[in-house]
């Protein structure tokens, strides 16, 4: 061979080398990036010529596709929009979908390993891809009343099934219209998430299960209470010194009780007495007792530090990992460092109600194929168990009282037994409250279980309180749903 001929088939073979190695890259492993391009316009189109499956609520879409007159065949449409914006999300032509559009994209789009065989069978009969639909647990009575109660307040409502995990209610105020993000005109869309990006009030975050948490305040001595009881070494009926002031171990740090007095008029307070009229010296005290170790056990029995599926993933609340005798005072009383979602306070609720065992929550009951075929179904399914019978009975007992005559007493409701503890989280020296309710209704027969989120203080600042604006809307909704 010559030496000319010996470099053509060098070269040769060099740029079939080539070829293999760009065709390989661009197939495999740029595939998942080049797919995502906003540029790529042909898997764009393609992936709207399926009829994505509708998302329901008792059997009516919230979300759907009808038939579009352009390129992308189909247009997502969002009924009562802003309502149910925390359940759905959206789906955007030029971007990532959220909510259930993204963690249930795959059902919805009829890509899902279980739709396999209708995907096969509609390629053969030349039928239009569709994808399945999604029944969800809300029920539309629950919405409607913690979208109506939270009223024009930032924040949150979430209602759950304590025996099932089920989440019956999620509303996140301020909300948004999904269409504004639906429709198939870049542009548009792109202006329309630059507003709600830049907008003071966050609307796109899910501030049930995520966004900037909020320190828990009052509702975490429930976590506090629980772990005291679960150690035996205390009852409701322990009592601690009662001062009307206490500085901190090795600070200038000073506790208060909110009304900057004693917790009732003896030299001891209870647990139970504490808790029934929130009061901040005791918790401070019991919490240094017990060690920020047996409260972060205890709050990670209830899900703490870690995340849960609804499908979505909820972002994690947080009890410090290390924390001196000081720093675990203020934690006892839902401050320091403490950070919550509002689901994960319902979690601690629903966990009361149901005896001590942690639900996993979820807001998907079915998926159903375009032909009616069950495709997956909601089982209840439980995390563990958080705390014993006992102590959720002592507990029970405890946040009744705080609602018939304590610092809940706005949750009352005629004929009906309500368990419940508010919070006033403070956020620095000046800055707003951040106020709260968390319960479930009837106490001997828990059927609900609701946690209210209010932040910026509710527009109060720092005269707001939980038993003044976030119990009267756990009321509203919990006598919207009881009446059902």
């Amino acid at each position: 061979m010559t030496r000319e001929l010996r470099r053509v088939t060098l070269l040769i073979f060099a740029m079939f080398a080539a070829l293999l190695v760009s065709t390989t890259t661009i197939q495999y492993a740029q595939a998942g990036n080049l797919a995502a391009d906003s540029r790529n316009v042909r898997t764009l189109y393609e992936s709207y010529s399926t009829q994505r499956g509708p998302i329901l609520v008792k059997g009516t879409p919230i979300a759907s596709s009808v038939p579009s007159a352009d390129n992308y065949k189909y247009l997502r449409s969002y009924a009562d929009g802003p309502m149910y914006s925390a359940v759905t999300g959206f789906y955007p032509v030029n971007g990532e979908p959220t909510g259930l559009e993204y963690s249930m994209n795959a059902e919805l789009s009829g890509t899902s390993s279980g739709q396999f065989f209708d995907r096969l069978k509609r390629l053969v009969t030349g039928q239009v891809p569709v994808g399945a639909s999604v029944e969800t647990t809300i029920d539309p009575v629950a919405q409607k009343a913690a979208w109506d109660a939270l009223g024009s307040y930032t924040g949150s409502v979430i209602v759950t099934e304590p025996a099932t995990g089920r989440i019956v209610a999620m509303v996140s105020k301020p909300g948004y219209d999904p269409n504004i993000l639906a429709v198939h005109e870049g542009n548009k869309v792109d202006a329309s998430y630059r507003a709600l990006t830049s907008d003071p009030g966050s609307p796109l975050i899910n501030r049930a299960i995520s966004g900037n948490l909020n320190p828990p305040g009052s509702v975490f001595k429930l976590v506090v209470a629980s772990a005291a009881l679960e150690s035996g070494r205390y009852t409701g009926d322990s009592e601690l010194p009662n001062p009307g002031a206490l500085t901190l171990p090795g600070t200038t740090a000073v506790v208060h009780n909110s009304d900057d007095g004693t917790c009732g008029s003896g030299a001891t307070a209870t647990i139970a007495t504490a808790l029934r009229l929130s009061c901040n010296i005791p918790f401070a005290e019991l919490g240094m007792e017990l060690g920020g170790g047996a409260i972060r056990a205890q709050a990670e029995k209830y899900g703490f530090n870690s995340t849960f599926t609804i499908p979505m993933t909820t972002a994690a609340s947080v009890y410090p990992r290390v924390l001196d005798v000081p720093q675990t005072g203020l934690s006892a009383f839902g401050q320091g460092n403490d950070r919550v979602t509002p689901i994960q306070m319902a979690i601690v609720s629903s966990t009361i109600a149901n005896g001590g065992m942690v639900m996993v929550p979820s807001v998907v009951e079915s998926v159903t194929a375009p032909d009616l075929t069950p495709i997956s179904g909601f089982n209840p399914a439980t995390r563990g168990r958080a705390i014993s019978e006992k102590t959720a009975t002592a507990l029970t007992r405890m946040m009744v009282d705080n609602v018939r005559d304590g610092a809940a007493s706005n949750a009352r409701i005629e004929g009906v037994a309500v368990a419940g503890k508010t919070g006033t989280a403070e956020n620095g020296t000046t800055d707003p409250y951040t106020l709260w309710f968390t319960g479930f209704a009837p106490a001997d027969n828990p059927r609900y279980a609701i946690t209210v989120l209010v932040e910026n203080g509710g527009g109060l600042g720092q005269t707001g309180y939980g038993n003044l604006v976030a119990a009267p809307i756990a009321k509203k909704v919990l006598e919207a749903v009881l009446k059902k």
